[in-house]
């Protein structure tokens, strides 16, 4: 299972928040709301726009977690 519990801490260590990642740097608000918020898929491009945006590394976006 994929988990996005990294993201929102780099999120909150980086002091960036939901609206600054949506409304300041361009993300989708929907891919935000309806697929991250919900643990739901993403592909790899969005993962890439995420680590671009917040200036990090993947393993800062997602984690694999063993079920």
């Amino acid at each position: 299972m994929i988990s996005y519990e990294p993201l929102f801490k780099t999120m909150k260590q980086k002091k960036i928040t939901t609206y600054d990642l949506i409304d300041k740097k361009g993300f989708s608000r929907a891919t935000y709301y309806h697929s991250i918020k919900k643990g739901k898929h993403i592909n790899t491009s969005t993962i890439c726009q995420l680590c671009e945006l917040l200036e990090c590394e993947v393993q800062d976006i997602i984690q694999f977690v063993k079920l």
